[in-house]
């Protein structure tokens, strides 16, 4: 079954963002490569049951099993030793990525109180955009009563876009809503 965000980009998006950019090739249209859903876990440092329940709401709002990050170096000040578990991330693509969009943007953005729409500086420069979440009871896939912390996400949307300008006009053709 082919996804709802992924037949709007094949029959609308693209075809306006080719004419808009004035491209010459299909290739040439900007497409959503991957989205990396990345929740930093500091707490796992004392009881790692803080994350084991991160990988298991990680896995529940994206269907796919998250990889434990670890600490690469030692830093005293934050009493993280080389190899302590510190993060936990998805890398969605195909499928799984434009289903999980397509969830992000109708169901779990408008959900925030008091929603005026996403920030326009999370774009990096070279075309992706990076989101962040305050917690992950936004996504009605998780139940309250299980939550053990509230936890917040950041969602990077990797684009083929070249520049910031390509990849907002993206972002906006799918639904992103982005605030004036």
């Amino acid at each position: 079954m082919i996804p709802r965000l992924f037949e709007k980009y094949k029959k609308e998006v693209s075809p306006r963002l080719k004419t808009q950019f004035s491209y010459s090739s299909p290739m040439q249209v900007p497409n959503l490569v991957k989205i990396v859903v990345n929740i930093g876990v500091s707490e796992a440092k004392v009881d790692m049951k803080y994350m084991e329940a991160s990988i298991n709401e990680l896995a529940t709002i994206t269907g796919q099993r998250p990889m434990m990050k670890r600490a690469r170096r030692s830093v005293a000040g934050f009493k993280v030793r080389e190899g302590m578990p510190v993060a936990c991330c998805v890398t969605l693509r195909s499928t799984r990525m434009w289903e999980f969009a397509d969830r992000l943007i109708s169901i779990a953005l408008p959900r925030i109180k008091d929603f005026q729409g996403v920030a326009r500086r999370g774009f990096d420069g070279r075309g992706n955009y990076n989101l962040g979440l305050r917690e992950q009871l936004l996504f009605p896939e998780i139940e309250y009563d299980k939550v053990i912390r509230m936890r917040g996400m950041n969602i990077s949307f990797v684009t083929t876009a070249s520049t910031d300008e390509e990849a907002y006009a993206l972002l906006t053709e799918l639904g992103m809503p982005f605030n004036k």
